[in-house]
Parts: C-alpha cells; structure tokens; sequence
C-alpha cells in the first residue's frame, strides 16, 4: 500500500466516530477521503450504497474475502463488515490520507497487515451515556442495543491493552475531541 499513512478510527458504536469524521471530511476534504466499508447488513434510512457502506450479500464479501481482497473483517450482530483493499487503493488515488473506521477485531487485524496506519480510539465518557445516545438514534431495537452495549463493554476493556492505540480521546465534548483528532492528524 503506497500513500500517505493510514488513520484507523476505532470505538464503539454511539461513541462519536462518525460525527468526528464527517466533521473532519468536510473541514479536509482534498486531505482526507473515507475507506467505504463492506457490509451485509441492510442499509438504515439515509444511508446509500458506495457512500456510507458498499451494501453486499454474504456469498459476494465471503467469495472476496476468500480471494483476499480483504484487510480485515468480523461479524456483529449477524451481519459481515469489512474493509477490502480496493477501498483503501481508491482513496489513496486521489493521493488522499485514507480514514477507515474499524471495530476492535478489525484494529487487532490490521496490526497484523503492512498498512502501518496510526490507531485512534474514541470513546464515551461512560456506558450510561453511550446506552443514552444509542436509545436517542431510535434506530435499534431493544435487542440489537443491548447487543451494541455488550460489544462496547468488550471493546472499551479490549482498547485497554498497552500499544493498540496511539491515541485514546474520550468523547464527552465534541468541540474538544474533535480538537484532539486534529491536533494529531495535521502533524
């Protein structure tokens, strides 16, 4: 992978990573440019195909990730999510900083691959509010948010290991995290 060096975004879900990315597309846009991720799972409303997730089944991202074509991927809630190379070569044509965002499986994966990128984890002050904002998306059914609530457990505890992440930066103001994830990246 040739380019500029990579930016992991990991955290769990409701933790603020996507809010801090679309700030950082939009105020960055010629510097940086999105990894679009694989997933089978079906798109929420708003959401649309090759920009927010390539929306695939679960025979065509199993026949590429047995090809290879992929730097990582889990599965969470039933569902299949993946970063494939292409996505990443595709940014790094437009000579761009290549921001992907990834879940703990996928951070662990990638130490094991030449990607050398800089790992960043964003967190929520606390459970309780990470439960509040995923209960204010109204997007998820009771099941699916105590599944996502679980998951952010393991992985706030899992982000604890000594040299996963270069940075930590706790989300409970988005001004100052967005702040912090500047601070970094335009060195």
């Amino acid at each position: 992978m040739q380019g500029p060096r990579p930016v992991v975004l990991s955290g769990p879900s409701g933790a603020g990573k996507s809010t801090l990315l679309k700030k950082l597309l939009k105020d960055y846009e010629n510097i940086f440019g999105f990894s679009v991720s694989h997933t089978t799972r079906q798109p929420r409303p708003g959401e649309v195909n090759g920009k927010d997730y390539h929306f695939v089944t679960r025979e065509e991202m199993q026949k590429e990730i047995d090809a290879g074509e992929f730097i990582e991927h889990a599965e969470f809630s039933g569902n299949m999510y993946g970063t494939s190379k292409g996505a990443v070569q595709a940014v790094q044509a437009q000579n761009q900083i290549c921001v992907l965002d990834i879940d703990i499986q996928g951070v662990k994966n990638i130490k094991k691959t030449d990607l050398n990128p800089i790992y960043i984890s964003v967190q929520p002050p606390s459970i309780d509010i990470l439960e509040k904002r995923l209960r204010d998306r109204k997007t998820e059914t009771e099941e699916s948010l105590l599944n996502r609530l679980t998951a952010a457990r393991v992985d706030l505890e899992l982000s604890k290991e000594p040299g996963l992440f270069d940075l930590v930066i706790i989300n409970d103001d988005l001004e100052k995290a967005y702040s912090e994830l500047k601070e970094v990246l335009l060195e």
